[in-house]
């Protein structure tokens, strides 16, 4: 039976409006012995300019697959940040997300040719610096929620984590983490509106909260009034074609058997599941325009995280406004922020069962996405 501390999470109300992001009643601090986990990958920008952007995503969505099917799928607070992730643990699951973390960081080395750094991080240790970690439940639809998080916490702790500060040390070599789920079957997703645009918005130093919260909320309301508020995943779903562009890295992801073996795996169920899709065949109770219409709802394009991100799909009009707005913000010492243009979005799955409406869907841009918005941010102050 879950002790309340571990049951804290799924306490917590869901909300529906994304513009009430900023609305600090609906979020509640985290329980004082939990702990942040925090992963990201070293010199993502040169990773970046090499264009191996799947990969970036496919090592950050790899930590939150690892930890949820470490703890057995019990619901926690995690957010994608492209080239990384961030969670956060109850003192029960504290042992496994560890080892998921260890795994994770070695697999991410092994077989993405990159360098993830990974961390626990203690809740009394944050608060103990004069930040707090809250955390708040977002509903983009019926079928699952998105944790939100606040009270620069997550920031203090990434920025310990870059120190060397909290670490969590790499497993043995050849240990495999279980990354059931994960895939990146889906094409890139051209923008249908003239660009795709990565935002990132965090305050800027010594700001005043209530000017910091009047600018995100006016460029969110900026953003709602675009069409389908800039959602960058299409009403039918994301491009699909076979072989997909991520067979290489799903085989990777898979146990057991040589590489070659599980590449051979892949390749078959990705056709079958190609010709299931393509043709909207009904299997059992899997329905394919019901799975679809789903991922579209789950897609997880905007979030908050000490920050704002967002990846839109939106006309150059709106692009200039959200710049405009920003650069105001930015003058007056309430925001620092980051944008990046491009021509596509691209998708990370995570879907430990098509039977389930849960699955989840990550948006990143498929041209640098949110890393390269967060190097533009740190120019501003360079």
């Amino acid at each position: 039976m879950a002790t309340p501390d571990e049951s804290f999470y799924g306490g917590i109300k869901v909300f529906r409006g994304f513009s009430s992001l900023m609305d600090p009643t609906l979020y509640s601090p985290l329980p004082g012995d939990w702990s942040i986990g925090i992963a990201d990958i070293v010199e993502s920008t040169r990773a970046i300019a090499e264009a191996r952007y799947k990969a970036v995503n496919m090592a950050g969505a790899a930590v939150i697959a690892a930890v949820t099917n470490a703890l057995e799928g019990r619901e926690f607070p995690f957010v994608f940040g492209g080239d990384g992730a961030s969670f956060a643990v109850a003192p029960g699951d504290l042992d496994r997300a560890r080892e998921a973390l260890a795994a994770t960081a070695i697999w991410v080395e092994e077989n993405l040719h990159l360098a993830m750094r990974v961390a626990l991080v203690p809740v009394a240790a944050v608060r103990a610096q004069g930040f707090d970690v809250c955390v708040a439940r977002f509903g983009p639809s019926a079928n699952l929620s998105y944790a939100m998080f606040s009270g620069g916490g997550l920031g203090w702790a990434e920025a310990a984590m870059k120190r060397g500060e909290f670490k969590v040390e790499k497993a043995p070599a050849g240990t495999q983490p279980d990354l059931s789920g994960l895939s990146c079957r889906f094409e890139e997703i051209p923008s249908a509106r003239g660009l795709i645009l990565s935002v990132l918005v965090v305050p800027a130093r010594g700001a005043d909260p209530r000017a910091f919260r009047k600018a995100i909320e006016d460029v969110v309301a900026l953003v709602e009034r675009s069409p389908d508020a800039g959602r960058p995943v299409p009403a039918g779903g994301p491009p699909l074609r076979w072989p997909p562009a991520g067979v290489d890295y799903e085989a990777r992801a898979a146990r057991g058997g040589s590489l070659l073996k599980r590449r051979s795996v892949v390749l078959a169920l990705t056709l079958w599941a190609y010709v299931v899709m393509r043709f909207g065949i009904k299997v059992g109770n899997f329905v394919p325009k019901t799975y679809v219409r789903q991922l579209v709802e789950n897609s997880d394009f905007r979030k908050y995280d000490d920050g704002l991100r967002m990846i839109l799909d939106c006309t150059p009009e709106l692009a200039a406004a959200l710049a405009q707005r920003l650069a105001d913000a930015a003058a007056n010492g309430a925001v620092r922020y980051g944008l990046h243009r491009q021509d596509a979005a691209m998708m990370t799955c995570f879907t430990p069962s098509v039977m389930r409406s849960d699955h989840v869907h990550f948006i990143d841009g498929a041209r640098g996405g949110y890393a390269s918005a967060a190097t533009a941010l740190k120019a501003m102050v360079a």
